[in-house]
């Protein structure tokens, strides 16, 4: 099987699997934790009779202070906690079903990542995980490692990462099996505000484009922006559930946004308002004013446009095209009929790959190396001219430098009638002697 055909393979089965609309990725019903102590007393209620529900397709804010159940709630949906009372389902499942694990790409609050794995090695490593065969690896790394502007360090370990470059490489860790359900905790922490802004836009598109996605956040200006849904926390219980515009909406104030005006213009328009709106006071005229993020990005794409050198991540590129499911159905033919004519080649991407991660990520930085290739043919020869030597005279060694230096392999001596070469045998009986005498004496 090629490596498009694994990939539409699951994105099918992921498909097949979906839940539909009306459906729940997560349904909690009166959802408790509870930690205790050595003798089992009462220590901590950290979700109290927790009530929610995640539908496809929706941008689940959740909010709170420290200590409020985020984290907790998100361990027990990830099964890594086992919740105290009350009901949740995954998929329709209990969250310890090993087959949802699949469907699920979780960025923890803190980054664990190997710190002598490079970015490539890395997202190798968890690819592997998830059984894909080296081709699909390898192109799911370039994607996502161009998408989350890591592709200039992709060599470098990435325990020399400053935490906003572990965050970006962690994102991608996240997307690398093309998830149904995205959980990110934190996932802005410690990104500069370009970042920031890269991964809103990315939550987003994964939206537009079917994901479910469960955000944790405390920076509030992240959730506002990017969910259509919040539970907000305190305490391990609920305080308020609904939809992003009809929590924040004020029904005490109208907010009215017209073009610039001169200073006359405004009071006249005061006046005429007051005028028609029942006595109702205007409270505020003043000039649009723009969010420092906003300035911010016009200046770093200003600096970018001049070219300006920076030792920082890139931006980042486009979203990783495997993650656009829609838009590569139009290339499946052609990229089926390229790999069906590699496979006839001899090369079999189906092939299992038992190369480890660090070769694999090395031997394509050799590709495009010449000196790594001069090398490697430097070796080979090396290796060729050693086992035609042992091949070739097993009981003699080399006895000089000369001897010992690598050569073209030749063909066994004889003579022209095609009878072995007496004299060769003779050196060789006689240095046989000559070492018996040594050992006598």
């Amino acid at each position: 099987m090629n490596d498009m055909t694994t990939e539409n393979t699951g994105r099918q089965s992921h498909a097949a699997s979906a839940p539909r609309r009306d459906e729940c990725v997560v349904r909690a019903q009166r959802l408790t934790k509870v930690f205790r102590d050595f003798w089992m007393r009462d220590q901590v209620r950290a979700v109290d009779s927790l009530d929610f529900e995640i539908h496809p397709g929706a941008v689940f804010g959740l909010v709170g202070p420290n200590g409020s159940g985020k984290s907790t709630t998100i361990k027990i949906i990830l099964g890594l906690l086992h919740k105290t009372s009350g009901r949740l389902s995954v998929f329709g499942k209990t969250p310890t079903d090993v087959s949802v694990k699949k469907r699920i790409g979780y960025l923890p609050e803190e980054s664990y990542l190997y710190p002598f794995l490079n970015s490539r090695e890395t997202l190798d490593f968890y690819a592997k995980l998830f059984r894909y065969d080296r081709r699909v690896r390898s192109r799911r790394i370039d994607e996502l490692l161009e998408m989350v502007g890591l592709d200039a360090v992709q060599f470098r370990n990435v325990g020399q990462f400053s935490k906003g470059m572990q965050r970006r490489i962690g994102l991608a860790q996240a997307l690398i099996n093309d998830p149904d359900f995205l959980i990110l905790d934190e996932p802005t922490s410690g990104l500069d505000p370009i970042g920031i802004r890269q991964v809103k836009d990315l939550i987003l598109e994964l939206g537009r484009r079917g994901k479910t996605i469960l955000l944790s956040s405390h920076m509030l200006a992240d959730v506002e922006d990017v969910c259509d849904e919040m539970l907000i926390l305190y305490g391990g219980k609920k305080r308020a559930e609904g939809n992003r515009d009809d929590l924040l909406t004020e029904t005490d104030r109208t907010l009215i946004e017209i073009e610039a005006l001169s200073d006359g213009e405004s009071d006249s328009i005061v006046r005429e308002i007051e005028a028609h709106a029942a006595g109702k006071k205007v409270l505020r005229i003043a000039p649009a004013r723009r969010s420092l993020e906003g300035l911010f990005l016009d200046i770093v794409k200003q600096a970018q446009s001049e070219k300006a050198q920076t030792s920082g991540a890139s931006a980042g590129g486009p979203t990783a095209a495997f993650l656009r499911a829609g838009q590569e159905a139009e290339s499946l033919e052609g990229d089926a009929l390229v790999q069906s004519l590699v496979s006839e080649s001899g090369d079999d991407p189906s092939t299992p790959d038992t190369t480890a991660a660090s070769g694999d990520s090395h031997a394509d930085a050799r590709r495009t190396d010449p000196s790594e290739q001069a090398g490697d043919a430097h070796d080979a020869g090396l290796i060729d001219s050693l086992v035609t030597s042992t091949e070739g005279d097993e009981t003699a060694g080399p006895t000089t430098a000369a001897e010992a230096a690598p050569r073209k392999p030749s063909a066994p001596a004889s003579t022209q009638d095609g009878e072995p070469d007496r004299s060769v045998i003779d050196s060789l009986l006689s240095e046989s002697n000559d070492t018996e005498k040594d050992k006598d004496a």
